[in-house]
Order: C-alpha cells, then structure tokens, then sequence
C-alpha cells in the first residue's frame, strides 16, 4: 500500500466570474520514504493541489470530488476537526514565502514548541528541549531558540520553518516552493537539507516548483501540471530523458545546455488558458506544435507508458520518438 494516493483530485473556488477549476482530475501516488517533484508554470493548480491535501484551502475553495488517501483513510471525508489530528502530525508543510510565516512578536523556539504541546502528550519543558534538537538538526545553534525570527536571516528562517514543519515527526512532508527569494547558495543548502532529513527520517516528500531544474537532483520522480491537470507523471528518468508530452518538452528546452552548443533557450510562445473559460480539448493545444483535429475536440486521457510513467496526450509517440 502507498503512503499516499491522491485520485482523481477536482479542487474548485467559488469566485465573482464563477467557478474556477484549480485542479481538475489529478492523480498520484507517493511510498514509504519517496520524494516526487510537482512542476508547472505559476497558477498551474499545484499548490492548490498540496493545500488540498493538507485541508488548508482558503474559504472559497472545495473538494469538488476524488480521493485523497494517507495510508489508505480518505482525508476527503474528514470533518476540520479530524483533519486537525493529522496536520502537522502526519503530514506538514513548508508554505511559500515561509520565512514570513512566523510571528514577530514570539520568539522561534515558542513557535515551535506550541506545534509540539498541541499534537504530543508532553509538557512546555519537555517540548522546549524538543524544540532544541530540532535545531541542530536544522543546523542552526540550539541557543538561538529564545531569539525573534527578525534576528534570524532569510536561509535561517527557512530552515526555522522546516524545523517547525518536522515537530511531530510526520510520514509527509510538503514544501511549496521552500528556495522562494533565496540566493542560489542558500537554496542549494536548503535542498541539500531536506534531502538529508527525507533519508533520515524516511518520510515522504513532495516538492512543489515552478523550476524543473531543482527536482532532477531531489526526487525520484516527478508530475507536470498544466492547467489544473498533471499531464505527465514518471521516474527523474523518465522526464528528463524520455519525456511524452510536447509541455514537459517545452519546459526542458527552456534551461540551457551547459555540455552542447551555446544557443538561447526557447520560450513557450502563447499564455496559459483562463481556467474560467478553458478551450475545448486539450489546454495545451493552442501552444502545441504537434497539434491535429483531436486534440481540439477531444481530452486525452492519461496513459501508461511503461511502469508509473503515464501521460496524457492524443500524439504522445511522436513526441516521445523525436530526438
């Protein structure tokens, strides 16, 4: 069994101009231990996907349907105050713009340790002493812990956060975005980091990124999303060397080639569709270069390749065939 299944996921928000359908039929699974990358461009569904899990949509999102199961039970059908039992307990998560989550007026070890009181059967000492090897694992000098998060810089609070996010010592643990505004040392050491405690701990991980490049050294595998749907899903491999879909393409074009010639990536011409008025077919097509009648009219399903490599796409040979 899985440590978690998502199933055919539809997230909706109830806005102004109607019903908008943030992730629409999302399927993944993750083991015991195993770290998948979620990649898309900005409003693609994927933190709304992560948020879903978690039940920490805002007051105008729902669960329009599917299933959502941590170690088989069905999250979906938990009231808030279930719910509440598991958050931060078997599944945390590092949101975006975290280092300006906490609260400026505590200090961070009383941040922490009032996420250990709440879930554990320990007392504010015992959860302090918590807090503190928390820390060191985070590696940030234990006696800092009666310090402000002003006190602490940009890498520090991440890693303050990420401390925070493994209190309770859950099976999953979520980062949207966890290098968002840090530089490219501090995030190198950021993913090194969760990449060491994820092997320590054996927990699951989903790292969530608009940046393809960061998931190929942190994860075993990885889903592409693109307009509120994941059209492809496999192994690092699998992505990066045998890619399916004519998006997951375009994403990887769009990184340099550090061994080959020196040429200029190429972008992705057009925008994303209004999720509010989506086109017919597949969302992709109005960008695709491998476009024919079919994917106008009709949405592809998702289909197995080989293993856990799946895609949905009406001429995924073709791409899959093109040097």
């Amino acid at each position: 069994m899985k440590l978690l299944e998502v199933n055919h996921l539809h997230t909706y928000f109830k806005t102004g101009r109607g019903v908008l359908k943030a992730v629409n039929d999302v399927s993944f699974s993750l083991g015991q231990g195993e770290a998948l990358g979620i990649v898309g461009e900005s409003g693609c569904g994927k933190t709304t996907a992560a948020l879903s899990i978690c039940h920490l949509l805002p007051k105008e999102g729902f669960i329009h349907g599917g299933e959502i199961l941590l170690e088989g039970r069905d999250l979906v059908a938990l009231s808030q105050e279930e719910i509440r039992k598991h958050r931060w307990k078997d599944v945390s998560m590092i949101f975006q713009g975290a280092m300006n989550a906490f609260n400026p007026v505590l200090t961070i070890g009383k941040q922490i340790s009032e996420v250990i009181v709440l879930h554990e059967k320990v007392s504010e000492k015992e959860a302090l002493e918590r807090t503190k090897e928390l820390l060191d694992w985070v590696e940030i000098p234990r006696e800092r812990h009666s310090q402000y998060p002003h006190e602490f810089s940009g890498g520090m609070k991440q890693r303050a956060m990420i401390a925070m996010a493994l209190a309770c010592s859950p099976k999953i643990i979520i980062g949207d975005e966890p290098t968002t505004a840090l530089d490219v040392m501090v995030q190198a050491q950021i993913l090194n980091l969760l990449e060491k405690l994820r092997k320590a701990t054996n927990m699951g991980m989903i790292l969530i990124t608009h940046d393809l490049s960061i998931l190929g050294e942190t994860c075993d595998k990885i889903g592409v999303m693109y307009a509120g749907k994941m059209v492809e899903i496999g192994s690092v491999d699998n992505i990066f060397k045998e890619s399916a879909h004519p998006y997951t393409k375009r994403l990887i074009g769009c990184f340099p080639d550090i061994d080959g010639d020196k040429v200029v990536p190429k972008g992705i011409d057009g925008f994303p569709p209004d999720l509010y008025d989506p086109p017919s077919g597949c969302p992709f097509h109005p960008r695709c270069d491998y476009v024919i009648d079919i994917c106008r009219e009709e949405m592809p399903s998702s289909i197995e390749i080989q293993g856990d490599h799946k895609v949905a796409c009406h001429r995924w040979e073709d791409v899959a065939h093109e040097k």
